[in-house]
């Protein structure tokens, strides 16, 4: 698989997204969790999400439990979370595994198409972005400190 579009992923209802669907858009994609230190990001991945969505932007959300437990609940208590808390409109998709046997195809081939520092594959914690582009490429990959306002310019430059 060589572009985003190959891929299908899990809605919360369990119904698939096709992301062939968001060919042509520039994707963010995120590893979530609601009970994590760096969650106050969610605030700042709305605001690029609105920002510009009418540019053919958009923020993917895909909750996991994987680094600390911290993201214990189930669909319904995580889209409520996400809505009540942060007002999310962005589509936040059924939780996942980022790492190892049980991760989604599509965390397989991001990691592989963008390591970690000094080539590692694994992701190291909650709220790891990818950044793709309109072809359906990753751009670049962002560490959990990566605040998403710090994103804008390589957002824009995408646009």
């Amino acid at each position: 698989m060589t572009a985003i579009g190959d891929f299908s992923v899990a809605r919360p209802d369990g119904s698939l997204l096709n992301l062939a669907e968001q060919q042509g858009k520039v994707l963010l994609i995120v590893n979530t969790a609601s009970k994590c230190g760096f969650t106050p990001q969610y605030a700042g991945l709305e605001a690029l999400h609105r920002r510009y969505a009418d540019r053919g932007f958009a923020v993917l959300g895909f909750p996991c439990n994987q680094f600390g437990k911290q993201e214990p609940g189930d669909a319904d208590e995580i889209a409520r979370f996400c809505k009540l808390t942060y007002d999310v409109t962005f589509p936040v998709m059924a939780k996942v595994d980022v790492n190892g046997d049980g991760a989604i195809p599509l965390y397989h081939w991001l990691k592989g198409e963008a390591p970690g520092v000094l080539g590692t594959r694994g992701i190291k914690w909650n709220f790891t972005k990818f950044l793709i582009d309109r072809a359906g490429h990753v751009v670049r990959r962002y560490a959990p400190t990566d605040k998403p306002e710090a994103l804008e310019r390589d957002i824009e430059a995408l646009l």
